[in-house]
């Protein structure tokens, strides 16, 4: 009895005419960048856990850069102590230090770190800036209603232009700005007990001390 041979290659691979290997078939490069973007940025993101470094001090390239121009309405019907709360632009940040911070009402992070930003505003040791990021009226007012109201000026961002203009990654995010409007610090993610002891409120302390004038 005759034997029947078959090509194709040691693997078995036989290509469809039976006449050699099938080609292999390779992965394309586009396929596989989500892959290398993320390796990159867990890569990163192990470099800065293993410095010991804070995860929240992310560098910003607007640090010791003049604040953005922008004007913000105010949040429709919100109120504080009987008074209507006004808008916000860059003009109000001149001529005393400010800490401006980025909020939402469907943040949770935002309600963790809301009773310290209530004590920093009963310290007075800053204009306290609020920014109402792609929220509601009816909804932020709720907000600040129902957890209290640390902010002496607040502006609506509906559509997260401003936002973007101060380079912000997400919400919470709270930044200290100089008398002259220059921006001198920028914590990101919700400030805890901790953070806000140890980080921020050093940071505020020496914009405070340097001469604003």
């Amino acid at each position: 009895m005759s034997k029947v041979e078959t090509t194709g290659d040691p693997a078995g691979n036989v290509s469809p005419d039976g006449k050699g290997a099938a080609p292999r078939r390779r992965i394309p490069l586009l396929a596989l960048l989500p892959l290398i973007v993320f390796s990159l940025l867990a890569a990163l993101f192990l470099v800065q856990l293993l410095s010991g470094k804070d995860a929240s001090q992310v560098p910003s390239a607007l640090i010791d850069k003049p604040a953005p121009e922008f004007t913000l309405p105010p949040v429709d019907g919100l109120t504080r102590e009987g008074a209507g709360v006004a808008g916000v632009a860059r003009a109000d940040l001149l001529g005393k230090v400010s800490v401006v911070n980025i909020f939402a009402s469907w943040c949770a992070p935002c309600r963790q770190e809301h009773p310290l930003l209530e004590d920093l505003a009963r310290s007075g040791k800053a204009q306290m800036i609020g920014i109402n990021y792609k929220d509601k009226a009816e909804n932020a007012r709720r907000f600040l209603g129902t957890l209290g109201n640390p902010y002496d000026l607040v502006g609506a961002d509906e559509n997260g232009r401003a936002a973007i203009d101060w380079g912000v990654y997400g919400v919470p995010e709270t930044f200290i700005v100089d008398a002259r409007g220059t921006i001198r610090y920028k914590f990101i993610g919700p400030l805890s007990p901790q953070t806000y002891e140890g980080a921020f409120l050093p940071e505020l302390e020496k914009v405070l001390a340097t001469p604003q004038g």
